[in-house]
């Protein structure tokens, strides 16, 4: 296809796209120029998220140093970023003493004691310090309106400073949301009151490579009979990733310290509005199959970014209150970008990884399962 007619192809994609969305999801403003650069130190930063804000901030004219394993190359800013390297596991962040940042904005982190060490030596040589938490932190997802002030998660081992990557792994459901939110309390300890706690719900877009969002548009992309799981009036809530990084850097340069809740817009996005912004024009015909939540239970089948809103321990996820971080200045693309843009780079994959998604089912299992969902009595 010539760039003229793939281009023709995506701004139709867009058109169709934002028809279906909510009009929380509409293009923002561009944020006005920072008043001067900043010295912008990224603990992480060549991940998902990382590179979407060293992109934003670089543009904007602040300098960036990133800090990390080593283990990913960053060849998208050659000569313009500043890297260190160190295993915050093993306590390697001699490459970081003697410097001094205005921003330190903490990427990865979900082990209390990477936030202690990073303390140990970041204290007084930062002005502000930003960590990246989740929404995981509450103690109750089952309500609606889940606010920053809500109930965290409390450790209950015996020694939070003791928990490795190993322990995480091995107990991700029970120790995640309570090793983080033992994170944000050691940022607090740590940096005093010029901190800033963001906590995201699904984070999605380009470089997304969980493929839990992926998955939607990539299954209403091929056609056919599609199991939709609950009514279709579930609410969703996520944000791009670039949305999400870009916003990150807005709050250094404005120095807004406090904690947010980094998820979609106040009016969240039913489940049918995704299938229907995420047609593709001239795509296979495609019917949807609504199956219940009780139905999928008792198939013990789970599928990405959708909760139930009427029942079960996430049944909030869908509404979390993100009245304080709009006020802070939180903006969306529309979904409809999201889904083209998550798309051209899902399709520039090696062939063997657009082969198999890490996260949905397969159209064997989905024929299966409506198979079972028809022949009920």
């Amino acid at each position: 296809m010539d760039p003229t007619r793939r281009e023709l192809l995506r701004l139709g994609l867009l058109a169709a796209g934002a028809a279906a969305l909510p009009a929380a999801f509409a293009a923002a403003p561009a944020a006005p120029r920072p008043a001067r650069p900043l010295r912008i130190l990224i603990l992480g930063g060549t991940g998902f998220t990382g590179p979407f804000q060293v992109r934003y901030a670089l543009e904007r004219g602040h300098k960036i140093t990133l800090f990390n394993r080593g283990r990913r190359p960053s060849p998208e800013w050659p000569g313009e970023v500043e890297q260190l390297f160190g295993d915050r596991n093993l306590g390697e962040l001699d490459a970081l003493r003697g410097r001094e940042w205005d921003v330190c904005i903490d990427n990865p982190t979900s082990l209390p004691f990477w936030v202690r060490d990073a303390g140990q030596v970041l204290k007084g040589k930062v002005g502000h310090y930003l960590f990246i938490s989740t929404i995981s932190v509450y103690a109750d997802g089952s309500k609606p309106g889940i606010d920053e002030d809500a109930p965290l998660a409390q450790y209950k081992g015996k020694d939070v400073m003791a928990e490795t990557l190993d322990s995480l792994r091995a107990d991700m459901e029970n120790l995640y949301g309570p090793l983080k939110a033992a994170s944000e309390a050691e940022a607090w300890r740590q940096f005093g009151p010029n901190v800033t706690i963001i906590r995201p719900g699904y984070i999605v877009g380009p470089r997304d490579e969980t493929d839990r969002f992926t998955y939607w548009p990539h299954r209403v992309a091929q056609g056919g009979e599609m199991l939709v799981p609950g009514d279709g009036k579930d609410p969703l809530q996520f944000i791009d990733g670039r949305d999400l990084g870009e916003w990150v850097v807005r709050l250094a340069e404005a120095r807004q310290f406090g904690t947010f809740n980094a998820v979609g817009p106040a009016a969240p996005m039913p489940m049918d509005a995704l299938i229907e912004a995420s047609r593709v024009p001239g795509a296979p015909e495609l019917k949807l199959t609504h199956v219940s939540p009780e139905f999928l239970e008792e198939k013990g089948v789970e599928l990405p970014i959708w909760v139930s809103r009427k029942a079960g321990p996430f049944a909030g996820y869908g509404q979390v209150s993100n009245a304080r971080a709009l006020a802070a200045g939180l903006t969306y693309r529309p979904v409809s970008q999201t889904i083209v843009d998550l798309r051209e780079w899902f399709a520039s994959l090696p062939a063997e990884r657009q082969a198999k998604l890490r996260a949905g089912i397969s159209r064997e299992q989905e024929a299966e399962l409506l198979r079972a969902w028809h022949a009920r009595g």
